[in-house]
């Protein structure tokens, strides 16, 4: 059967899984930055979703992980994916992001995006669109 012809899956994107070292404490920090709620998960994983159960984020504890360096670097772990949030106000969310234990990134590229880095190294990005 020509590929045309075929019957096309309907995709609907779910979730994003996050390697880390510790997956119960990173799932408490974005829990406690978005406002989410956690979920049930288990053995080395964890889980939150936004308040409609619409959409969610999942923590896998990987022991031999290593954080990201941001920016990126010849020869160091670089970083596979990174988080985007749209915010109503820049500086309010980096400064509650910070409150939940991120940190602003050195580098910073743009006037309305703020690099922040999560408690496990991760990367992700504050936007004001």
């Amino acid at each position: 059967m020509k590929e045309e012809n075929a019957k096309k899956p309907v995709f609907s994107f779910d979730s994003v899984v996050i390697d880390c070292k510790d997956a119960d404490s990173l799932a408490e920090f974005y829990a406690k930055m978005l406002g989410w709620r956690r979920c049930p998960a288990g053995n080395g994983w964890a889980a939150i979703s936004n308040p409609n159960g619409t959409m969610y984020l999942y923590f896998q504890t990987e022991p031999n992980y290593e954080p990201p360096v941001w920016p990126a670097k010849p020869g160091y772990q670089q970083m596979m994916i990174h988080l985007d949030f749209d915010v109503d106000d820049l500086d309010a969310a980096v400064a509650h992001a910070i409150s939940c234990g991120a940190r602003l990134a050195d580098t910073q590229y743009l006037d309305k995006v703020r690099v922040c880095i999560d408690p496990e190294g991760h990367p992700f990005c504050i936007c004001k669109h």
